[in-house]
Order: structure tokens, then C-alpha cells, then sequence
């Protein structure tokens, strides 16, 4: 298994970072928080868990082992598969996943695209005495500085959990006032988070 990746940063992607390790382009899929924290040329060091396939080897990475551990742990509960584990992180931290789950708190769950009233309330069960109880070090929910770009990357982060374009603009719109009324630079993740509510409503 391929533990974690290590390089330079080659390239960057809606989901995805390509890894520059020992000349081989690693490319490694990531949630919109762990993304807004690289930069191209910049080194980086990302937790990293491989998915086999019998038709493909992807490999997802995270901003560090905690996450991954969460990754891993929420596909263990049935029908969670890769990709429905990295929504979830893209929009909650494990901490705020661990904290719904021993809250039993359905909405938070819901939240997440794909995963609807009933699905939540099996997640709910089958999570319980697995993820554990909130370590207490998480701050925001999600959610990384970005220094510029932030409509771009909400929209591309959208785009990517499976939101059509029309939907994509509405919800950046609808958190645009946030954004500026924000102390400083917009995180990322947490307008995500809101966009995602927006959507949840308009549905």
C-alpha cells in the first residue's frame, strides 16, 4: 500500500493533484479543502489510501492520517463506497463526521450529495461504533485558506461532487455575500459546506 506521497506539485485539477515523486507524476484525488491548500511548484506531503479496482488503481489523498483513517473507516459501513467517503470529507472534517455520527445528527449527514434521509439514518447505525468519539482538535468544520480564486474553486469543487453548471453559479452566487463579509480570505471549505445547504434547500 502506498502509504503517503511526497514531491513537488505538478499539477492541479478540480479533484485531483498530480505528485511529483522521484520523477513519476503521482496523480492523487483530493477533496476541494485538501486541494486549496497546494500549489503548484510548492513541495507536498499527502496522506494517501489506493483503491483496487479490477479496471483501476486511484489513488485518493488527504490533507493528513486522520482523515484517511476516517476514509477508510466510512467505507466499511455498506454501500459507501471511494467516492461517496471523499464527498462526505469534502464536506465534513473527521471530527465533524465523528461528532454527527455519535450525535446522531441526520441533517449533517444528509448534507453530504447522494446520500438522502434513509441512507443517513443507516450510516447513523452502522458508523456508530466505528469512527469513535470526536478528538476535541478540530476547529472549522472544514476548510483551508485560499489567498485568490475562490469562486473557481467552489465552482470546480461543485462541479465535481456532480452539481450541473446552472446549479454550480446559483450556490456560488448564494455565498458570495458570506465571502465578503468573511474576516480576511474566504475558506473554501466552509463556503462549501454553505453552498451545499443552499442546494439541499432548493431541492
Amino acid at each position: 500500500m502506498i502509504a503517503f506521497v511526497s514531491g513537488p506539485v505538478a499539477a492541479l485539477a478540480p479533484d485531483t493533484a498530480v505528485v511529483e515523486v522521484g520523477g513519476v507524476g503521482m496523480a492523487v484525488q483530493c477533496t476541494p479543502a485538501t486541494l486549496a491548500t497546494l500549489r503548484v511548484g510548492r513541495p507536498a506531503k499527502l496522506a494517501t489510501s489506493l483503491v483496487v479496482r479490477e479496471d483501476s488503481l486511484t489513488l485518493y489523498g488527504f490533507a493528513d492520517d486522520d482523515e484517511r483513517q476516517t476514509f477508510e473507516l466510512l467505507q466499511t459501513a455498506s454501500g459507501v463506497g471511494p467516492r461517496l467517503a471523499q464527498a462526505m470529507l469534502a464536506v465534513h472534517s473527521p471530527d465533524a463526521l465523528r461528532r454527527a455520527v455519535s450525535s446522531g445528527d441526520e441533517k449533517a449527514l444528509t448534507a453530504v450529495p447522494g446520500i438522502g434521509k434513509k441512507g443517513a439514518q443507516k450510516l447513523l447505525l452502522e458508523l456508530k461504533d466505528r469512527l469513535g468519539e470526536p478528538l476535541g482538535t478540530g476547529g472549522p468544520a472544514v476548510g483551508a485558506p485560499v489567498t485568490q480564486g475562490w469562486r473557481d474553486q467552489l465552482h470546480a469543487a461543485l462541479i465535481g461532487l456532480g452539481y450541473a453548471t446552472r446549479e454550480a453559479d446559483e450556490a456560488v452566487a448564494a455565498v458570495t455575500p458570506q465571502a465578503e463579509a468573511a474576516e480576511g480570505t474566504p475558506q473554501v471549505g466552509q463556503l462549501l459546506k454553505a453552498a451545499l445547504q443552499t442546494l439541499n434547500r432548493t431541492r
